[in-house]
């Protein structure tokens, strides 16, 4: 009979830990679904950090500043490099206007949009409406469909009919031009 006490008494333990380590496991997976690990540096930061030390982005892994007197660089292979904070904030000061900011989209299609407006001058034409994600349009002589152009990453691209190989261009005006279409006459 004390054989099936034992037996009884170690059952609610077992029961325990299994219920403790399942408790433990929702609460590890409710933490990494409410709070994410988020990278705190941005492509532009790395490569701002790796233009002050002589390295490249990808080696950066995170900065920290200690005691408020030193930044420390942690780079990916597992060593760190300290600076002095006032020497290091003015190196980003330096490095950071020579280092371009990524055009946005917003940015990327006012520009394009800038260039093919002032192609369709040059020639005399017109264009329908944007499609903004695509950056493509039809482009019109006097109400008449010449063809469609429109710019992806390889270029400027056009073809005089919806469906056909695109015939690829460096500007605006070369894919216009592609179309058959000649620039107005200086009066």
């Amino acid at each position: 009979m004390a054989y099936g006490t034992l037996i009884e008494q170690a059952l609610p333990v077992d029961e325990q830990s299994v219920a403790q380590q399942e408790l433990n496991d929702l609460l590890a997976t409710q933490c990494e679904t409410v709070a994410p690990a988020k990278d705190p540096l941005t492509h532009r930061d790395r490569q701002i950090i790796a233009t002050i030390i002589n390295s490249t982005p990808d080696q950066i892994k995170t900065i920290w500043i200690e005691g408020g007197i030193t930044v420390w660089v942690q780079l990916k292979g597992g060593g760190r490099l300290p600076f002095d904070r006032t020497w290091f904030a003015a190196r980003v000061a330096q490095v950071k206007p020579t280092i371009a900011e990524p055009e946005t989209p917003r940015q990327r299609n006012e520009r394009l949009s800038d260039e093919l407006e002032q192609a369709c001058r040059k020639y005399g034409l017109s264009h329908g409406e944007i499609d903004w994600l695509l950056f493509s349009t039809k482009i019109f002589q006097e109400g008449r469909l010449v063809g469609f152009v429109g710019c992806n990453g390889e270029g400027w691209y056009s073809r005089p009919r919806l469906y056909g190989r695109n015939q690829m261009a460096q500007t605006a005006d070369s894919a216009i031009g592609y179309l058959g279409v000649r620039p107005l006459a200086a009066a």
